[in-house]
């Protein structure tokens, strides 16, 4: 079993094998779906002290360690915000919300292909980018999250494999570009995107 330390070590540099996407290693605002206990998006939020990060979690509590451990850390460019992804994406940012909003939305072990395509689509700006970590690559998943990006307004850009440590096995980032406004039935009610994912 991994000691404490070790795994740590090895969420932070899961965490930062995302900027070998370019578009994240220059991005201005980012969204993380899901954050849960703060990866990857405090790790980036170190990594890139001139973009403001923003850490999406639907749990209270999870969202308050977020915020205790942006503030221990004195990450002045990191926030938790509460809410789902849905609520968020479908509130304009003139009303204080994160639709259209961010450069690029990351999201690490949350959901599959399709459905994280859909929570993400309405957060992005026009060629704003998804970076999706996920393991073991499957194709079936990978033809259905190509298919729900049609919808969205997205385009598969392309896979990169990455080794974030010594012996680390099946990491991919799948990259996604907005090329096209999102229709305006997007995001769908909470909980839909699950349900009935796009692209099955």
């Amino acid at each position: 079993m991994r000691a404490p330390a070790e795994a740590l070590a090895a969420h932070i540099a899961d965490s930062l094998s995302g900027l070998e996407v370019p578009e994240l290693a220059r991005a201005r605002r980012i969204a993380d779906i899901g954050a849960g206990a703060g990866f990857p998006g405090l790790a980036l939020a170190v990594a890139l002290p001139g973009a403001a990060v923003d850490l999406i979690e639907a749990a209270g509590r999870k969202a308050a360690v977020i915020s205790r451990l942006a503030q221990a850390a004195e990450l002045t460019n990191a926030r938790a915000v509460t809410a789902r992804a849905e609520e968020w994406a479908s509130t304009p940012a003139a009303a204080g919300g994160g639709a259209g909003s961010y450069d690029v939305v990351v999201v690490r072990a949350v959901a599959a292909l399709p459905v994280l395509a859909e929570y993400a689509a309405p957060l992005l700006r026009i060629r704003g980018v998804l970076v999706a970590w996920k393991g073991a690559r499957d194709e079936a998943e990978e033809a259905a999250g190509g298919a729900a990006a049609e919808q969205l307004g997205l385009v598969a850009e392309g896979v990169l494999r990455v080794e974030p440590f010594e012996g680390a096995r099946d990491r991919h980032l799948h990259v996604y570009r907005k090329i096209a406004p999102t229709p305006w039935r997007f995001p769908r009610r909470p909980g839909i995107a699950v349900k009935r994912p796009l692209g099955a």
